[in-house]
């Protein structure tokens, strides 16, 4: 079962993208919440996925995201790279809180982060770069 609450923008989640095809995500990967808070808009979010893997290229729709401390295993990198260029609105029933050990009686401790706003803004002006809209990042 996914996540039963809105995320705060910029929270890191583990986004379940089976079902999706090639060159679209496919599996399970840590992504960045970048949509806020919407009222009428209960059960989804947009993110932006984010890889342990460096880009053969990188682009400015890229960032490297340094994670500290890191996250439970298996994304247990220091940095991540923020695909900026794949964007997705999913469903809560994908996005699950990270979760690392389990406490004393057996219950997950989950890992709740949400990125620093200069990191957020990074991202933000890297999406409008994978969306073909470079000129509005003078606005950000």
């Amino acid at each position: 079962m996914g996540i039963q609450f809105n995320p705060e923008q910029g929270t890191i989640l583990i986004c379940d993208f089976k079902g999706f095809l090639q060159p679209e995500m496919i599996k399970r990967r840590p992504v960045v919440v970048v949509s806020p808070r919407l009222r009428k808009r209960h059960g989804l979010c947009t993110v932006v996925p984010l890889s342990t893997t460096p880009p053969k290229e990188v682009a400015a729709y890229h960032f490297k995201l340094h994670v500290v401390p890191v996250l439970p295993a298996p994304y247990n990198a220091a940095f991540h790279w923020v695909k900026a260029d794949m964007v997705y609105t999913v469903s809560f029933d994908r996005l699950f809180l990270p979760f690392g050990t389990k406490d004393g009686s057996g219950k997950r401790i989950y890992d709740t982060r949400v990125i620093d706003k200069a990191d957020l803004l990074k991202i933000q002006h890297c999406m409008l770069h994978g969306l073909g809209l470079s000129a509005l990042t003078d606005y950000l």
